[in-house]
């Protein structure tokens, strides 16, 4: 029985080489907690600092927390000794620069190199990827807007800028993306976009059905497994809708994220959504019961209380799904969350849902059931049974992920 491999465990950008450029804006403050997030996620890091950054920032703060040196000066004999900015720029699986001032990015656009920042992106064949920050009129400025759009033209991607208070007391675009937000498109622009063109529809966390206003059954899904998929699918280049029933978690950066609350409604959305869809996975807990009749007004304690909810039968979304396929689209992949009998109740859910996956788990394990941060499933198709180690959901959801692109 083979092991499914998963992405590495000491982050997304484990061995990837990340140049941090840094000019002389205000938000320059903001770069460390992005050096800190870049590190956290395993990338390689050299920092690069214009004069006009340092005066912001000092430099000794990037080199603590990076643990080397931080290029600053073309005219160093120490940092140029062996022509410190072709190394940088040589060495680079991606550049970043954040944040990206008017004056860094009209000097990138006319192809200046006379500081080590912008010696760098115009020796370096990595992409470069830009966080822009400055006043909201420089922003709009046609200059700008003409300097952004050559360089783009160029194959540069852009992160933000936001909308909000700016430093200078204004409020508009012009405001740089918050490091977490810069993390996330370095992550996706380093990961392989092998579901580029794809659509996929994930459906994630539970549903509610009510019992009256106030009361509803539910499950203990937190929905963190279909929001790792639906964010590991959009890393991947997917275009991807995650229909999400109540959670407590953010949508991920860049997916379409429509909320449901009861199953008749997640029915209705993934149906609909799955029409044209490349590929489908239902990694929601969908009730698979309902109440008949929902009370109009809380049902109140008393003489008459009830002793018995009558239920009826949900829809089943997998099943349908499977039933109305042409083909072998959508890919279809579904999960069974047990307590006993794992695989051999995946194999009876392969086949009856028509499924092409089934990702099965033991929920009664305190490391891989709901709420956890980490999972350790079999994935189960007509070829045979896989298990994935205890990992990560995210590096789970690309093990799930990997069968789904070889399918495509």
């Amino acid at each position: 029985m083979q092991t499914a491999s998963a992405t590495p465990s000491d982050g997304p950008l484990a061995g990837r080489r990340v140049v941090l450029g840094v000019s002389g804006g205000i938000a320059a403050y903001k770069s460390v907690e992005l050096l800190r997030l870049l590190v956290k996620a395993g990338a390689e890091l050299q920092v690069v600092m214009t004069a006009r950054a340092c005066e912001f920032v000092g430099a000794l703060t990037f080199q603590t927390l990076s643990g080397r040196g931080v290029f600053t000066d073309m005219f160093s004999l120490t940092q140029e000794s062996e022509i410190g900015h072709i190394q940088a720029a040589d060495g680079a699986d991606l550049v970043c620069i954040a944040p990206a001032t008017a004056n860094t990015i009209a000097r990138l656009s006319a192809g200046l190199a006379g500081d080590p920042l912008s010696a760098v992106v115009l020796a370096t064949t990595a992409p470069v990827l830009l966080a822009p920050s400055m006043n909201v009129n420089m922003w709009n400025a046609p200059a700008t807007r003409a300097n952004v759009g050559r360089l783009i033209e160029r194959g540069a991607m852009t992160v933000g800028p936001g909308d909000g208070f700016l430093a200078c007391n204004w409020i508009g675009p012009g405001r740089m993306a918050e490091p977490t937000d810069i993390l996330e498109a370095v992550v996706r622009a380093l990961t392989p976009r092998d579901l580029e063109g794809a659509h996929l529809v994930v459906s994630s966390g539970p549903t509610r059905e009510a019992v009256d206003p106030v009361r509803f059954l539910s499950n203990r899904s937190t929905g963190k497994m279909g929001h790792a998929i639906a964010l590991a699918a959009a890393r991947r280049g997917a275009r991807v809708t995650l229909v999400s029933g109540p959670v407590s978690l953010a949508p991920p950066l860049g997916v379409d994220t429509v909320s449901v609350s009861s199953a008749a409604e997640m029915a209705d959305t993934v149906l609909a959504a799955a029409a044209g869809a490349d590929a489908v996975v239902m990694a929601a807990a969908v009730a698979d019961y309902r109440p008949a009749s929902v009370a109009p007004e809380k049902i109140k304690k008393g003489a008459s209380d009830p002793s018995s909810i009558t239920l009826e039968r949900t829809t089943d979304i997998l099943a349908a799904l499977g039933a109305a396929r042409a083909g072998s689209r959508p890919v279809l992949v579904g999960f069974a969350a047990e307590t006993r009998a794992v695989e051999q109740n995946a194999r009876d859910k392969l086949s009856r849902k028509g499924c092409d996956l089934v990702v099965a788990n033991d929920v009664s394990q305190p490391d891989a059931g709901f709420g956890a941060d980490t999972n350790r499933v079999l994935l189960v198709d007509a070829a045979g049974a896989t298990p994935v180690d205890l990992a990560s959901k995210l590096e789970v959801a690309h093990a799930i992920l990997d069968r789904v692109a070889a399918r495509l």
